[in-house]
């Protein structure tokens, strides 16, 4: 889910695999958690928000996207019961006629490899675009996408039995339509948690769900323009109402409220 980028005809280009073999993997040491064990407001001390409607002008966070995205408040953000709740709403807010939250860890916990991982539930509906991924937090290799991206997971409600995992470069973006990208087809997206995760080593980036192994990313080393992923990175969980690739057959209005449900965040190096 980058800041910049037209996703309108990704769906033409992915290739879904059902395939994959379950990993052990080499990384044990957990050096960050959430385990969304507090009820309430999301903790402060791991995490912030993204608010408003986006870039300067409310261009809906370079995608087109509908919601407003807030903060501090419990409709949209809060911790129950053991899971924390992104909730997607039909509801005037500002200039927006629908609210969610963004939550990042940036300046928080920023990590340069290791495995990253969330077990988590999905929303449903037509005009969903839930995505848990990661951005660079200095942007040392300039703006998007040359300082790259890593979606660990992204889903359209117009495509609900599918969960993606791509990588953006300088070289390979959603600008350009070579993005690198693959998923898997599961049928229960939004009433059962899946583990996702991506391992991350200066030579790969590989993509999971519940263990399965289903993309990888290597590192040619040809340049920062191919592989800028060699600084630290933060992570983000989001549910987007619309915009170019998750409005591309409209939003349902009747699905609302929507809820991305988070029952933990682990990275271990």
């Amino acid at each position: 889910m980058a800041l910049r980028k037209n996703k309108v005809f990704l769906f033409l280009l992915l290739q879904l695999v059902v395939y994959g073999s379950n990993a052990q993997s080499t990384f044990t040491k957990l050096i960050w958690s959430d385990e969304f064990n507090k009820p309430g407001l999301p903790d402060t001390l791991k995490w912030s928000y993204d608010k408003g409607r986006g870039c300067p002008d409310n261009c809906g966070w370079g995608n087109n996207e509908l919601q407003f995205y807030t903060h501090n408040r419990k409709e949209n953000a809060r911790v129950k019961k053991g899971h924390l709740i992104i909730e997607a709403r039909k509801e005037v807010y500002g200039d927006a006629q629908y609210t969610s939250a963004r939550l990042v860890t940036k300046n928080k916990g920023d990590w340069k490899y290791g495995r990253i991982e969330a077990k988590a539930k999905l929303p449903a509906g037509t005009g969903m675009w839930p995505a848990i991924w990661m951005l660079p937090t200095k942007w040392e290799y300039g703006g998007w996408p040359k300082s790259g991206e890593i979606d660990i997971m992204e889903n359209v409600g117009y495509w609900p039995d599918s969960a993606l995992g791509t990588v953006h470069t300088g070289a390979y973006n959603g600008m350009l339509g070579t993005q690198k990208t693959s998923g898997l087809n599961i049928t229960d997206l939004s009433k059962a948690f899946h583990v996702y995760a991506i391992e991350w080593t200066p030579d790969m980036i590989s993509f999971f769900i519940d263990n399965k192994k289903y993309n990888e990313f290597k590192n040619d080393h040809k340049g920062i323009d191919e592989w800028p992923f060699d600084k630290e990175f933060h992570l983000l969980m989001n549910v987007a109402v619309g915009g170019n690739w998750g409005g591309k057959f409209g939003v349902d209005d009747k699905i609302f409220p929507q809820q991305l449900t988070i029952d933990y965040v682990r990275v271990y190096q």
